[in-house]
């Protein structure tokens, strides 16, 4: 079994570029989905004289900070740090990429994150 593929994802002015840091593969798409398409494509392709077929449960999407909160721009920073209890200032530092979270910091703003997941994946609402 193939381990997952890591694809790095990075915004560009255009819409979005993605490469694999474990095969020469890469791509663009304009946005994520079309971005996700082309990247599926574009590592069938490197892949197929090994009769391998990578479907999209053998790719891991990373973003950076920044990128995440660009991408996800529904999330307010600001609320999640005081629901993380990490100071806004140094939350907006994270955002704008003027300051990398440390590995500590990463995960505590991971968990909060998949924590909101969680909570919203258990909602329900009266109709």
């Amino acid at each position: 079994m193939l381990k997952k593929i890591e694809v790095i994802v990075e915004c560009t002015n255009t819409g979005y570029s993605a490469y694999s840091a474990d095969y020469p593969v890469f791509t663009t798409g304009s946005n994520m989905e079309e971005l996700k398409t082309n990247m599926l494509e574009a590592l069938n392709l490197y892949f197929e004289d090994e009769g391998k077929q990578i479907s999209e449960k053998d790719v891991r999407i990373v973003l950076d900070m920044p990128q995440f909160f660009e991408f996800y721009k529904v999330i307010n920073a600001a609320a999640l740090s005081e629901r993380i209890d990490i100071s806004k200032d140094e939350m907006a530092l994270y955002v704008t990429g003027s300051k990398k979270p440390s590995s500590a910091q990463s995960k505590r703003i991971l968990n909060g994150l998949q924590q909101i997941g969680k909570e919203l994946s258990q909602m329900r609402y009266l109709v």
